[in-house]
């Protein structure tokens, strides 16, 4: 490996490990961070709780969030551990979120991994049924919310309590 590309790697992992350090000691509400494996900065664990308000309150989801080595160019992979009744996640055992800056042409190197899961809880505040990876349930968010919500809390009771 040329020794430009070993510096961009570095600096890369250095970045990786800055945000983690903000991230573990100021994180923002309802959220926590750390690494699956001490040794890998690119795998994180994150607990994430239920906003106060919504179907998914007093619940606890773990999300994995996984930066590729191009980390900041490239955007992370965000995923729902935890099963969640949500029109943005997948109903699979994958739970793969639809975020829109997480597209690789959305992704700006200067985002940061604190905005991404603010912006990921604030989803599960206020779906986006337009932007649906589960149609079906897009479709109950916008034509029966009342029976999506209880789906979504009995949902966060099996899957999310603690």
């Amino acid at each position: 490996m040329g020794s430009q590309k070993r510096i961009a790697k570095l600096a890369d992992g250095i970045n990786a490990l800055q945000e983690l350090a903000e991230l573990t000691e100021s994180p923002p509400a309802g959220i926590t961070v750390e690494l699956v494996d001490e040794s890998n900065l690119y795998d994180w664990k994150v607990y994430m709780e239920g906003p106060e308000g919504s179907p998914y309150h007093k619940g606890k989801f773990q999300v994995k969030l996984v930066l590729p080595t191009e980390y900041p160019f490239k955007p992370p992979t965000v995923s729902f551990a935890t099963k969640i009744y949500h029109p943005n996640v997948t109903n699979d055992e994958k739970g793969s979120m639809c975020l829109g800056m997480l597209r690789p042409d959305e992704w700006k190197p200067s985002s940061r991994i604190s905005a991404v899961l603010e912006f990921a809880r604030q989803l599960l505040k206020e779906p986006m049924p337009d932007d649906a990876v589960e149609g079906r349930i897009a479709e109950q968010y916008k034509n029966d919310p009342k029976r999506y919500e209880e789906i979504a809390r009995d949902w966060t009771r099996k899957y999310a309590s603690e």
